[in-house]
């Protein structure tokens, strides 16, 4: 079954880090991330940009594009994972492993109920600020 972690942390003290501090989490996450995938585990994952660039398009109709998401939370999405796992108990280990390495972030634990692998990107890191 496949099942999205869904990463929370407080935006703003990941943009806090160094750029030192960032490269040295991704390369303990990358260590999960690896042993994911040469399990054939690990599906699509992203890292998402700030959430001050999102846009939530909602109401009827052709709906209306506002700035935000504007959640209560203390926390915010700031990434995601797809993971093939045999069981929800694996897919909660799989969170455990990640938030081992990222211990003040928040993983979500959900059943994916419909997935559209859609056409394969290259893989890339992140293209900077594009406004």
């Amino acid at each position: 079954m496949l099942y999205a972690l869904l990463a929370y942390h407080v935006e703003t003290e990941v943009t806090s880090w160094t750029p030192e501090e960032d490269a040295a989490l991704m390369v303990d996450l990358h260590r999960v991330h690896d042993r994911l995938h040469q399990e054939g585990r690990l599906g699509p994952a992203a890292r998402l940009g700030a959430t001050g660039k999102a846009r939530t398009l909602r109401g009827p109709g052709a709906g209306t594009v506002i700035d935000g998401p504007f959640a209560e939370t203390k926390e915010q999405l700031l990434g995601l994972y797809v993971l093939d796992c045999a069981s929800e108990e694996a897919a909660i280990e799989a969170a455990r492993d990640l938030r081992r390495v990222n211990p003040s972030a928040v993983y979500e634990i959900r059943p994916v109920q419909l997935y559209l692998p859609g056409v394969p990107f290259p893989v890339t890191e992140a293209a900077g600020d594009e406004g």
